[in-house]
């Protein structure tokens, strides 16, 4: 879910990510995780990530914020870090990912399934 404030409206938040902010706590049909704390009306993104186990990649010099899936089951990453990649570019010479080290990359996936 791409954010430009990490304080929304918590209508805003729940269509984004499919979890309802109730009373016990941040739910998915039937699987609840406690809050440390009642989220309210904004939400406070930076907690309720935090609380869920839900990354969050920054990008405030710009006014962006991507926040990441819940890790409930661990099928989450285990970090932010690609494997080092290495394909073709337009003139067929071989490029690695790992050539953007240290910088913001957006890697995007198709799959026609």
């Amino acid at each position: 879910m791409l954010l430009r404030s990490l304080t929304i409206p918590k209508r805003e938040f729940e269509s984004g990510t499919g979890w309802h902010l109730k009373p016990q706590g941040a739910c998915h049909g039937e699987i609840c995780i406690p809050l440390s704390k009642p989220a309210g009306d904004p939400v406070d993104v930076a907690q309720v990530a935090k609380d869920m186990g839900m990354p969050i990649a920054a990008s405030p010099e710009h006014g962006l914020w991507a926040l990441g899936p819940a890790s409930v089951g661990s099928r989450a990453l285990a970090s932010a870090e690609a494997p080092d990649l290495s394909l073709p570019d337009l003139d067929g010479k071989e490029f690695r990912l790992s050539s953007l080290r240290g910088k913001k990359v957006l890697l995007y996936a198709w799959a026609p399934y």
